[in-house]
């Protein structure tokens, strides 16, 4: 069964960070470039961060540059965006998605599977 599940969300204060994961299952993981996007309540869902399938490229949003890294670790199918620094308008839900082109890009038209998400709330 085709799966990826984010997880690692969470409530953290200002400043703080978080490692999300997205684990995939019933395909093979280092066939698809990764992306992670969020949504807001009542904003349009944005690209976050993405990977290449080979890992050798990444792209980031302007407002995340510096402060959030991707990675995947294809052996364990698996794909992480590590948080630091966070603020209160990083908080969204998180989603990762798989592009079959392989290429780093943020254009959510190339995605063609999302997982359900998992909730960052960023607060004191």
């Amino acid at each position: 069964q085709l799966q990826l599940v984010e997880s690692g969300g969470g409530l953290v204060q200002p400043g703080g960070s978080l490692r999300l994961s997205c684990a995939a299952s019933g395909f093979t993981l280092d066939r698809y470039a990764i992306g992670w996007f969020r949504q807001a309540p009542g904003k349009e869902r944005e690209g976050v961060s993405c990977i290449s399938r080979s890992g050798g490229s990444a792209n980031y949003a302007d407002s995340v540059k510096g402060r959030f890294t991707i990675s995947r670790d294809n052996a364990k199918n698996t794909v992480y965006l590590q948080m630091n620094s966070l603020k209160p308008e990083d908080t969204a839900i998180y989603y990762c998605a798989r592009s079959p082109l392989g290429i780093a890009t943020m254009q959510r038209a190339r995605y063609d599977y999302w997982g359900q998400g998992t909730q960052v709330t960023v607060s004191s």
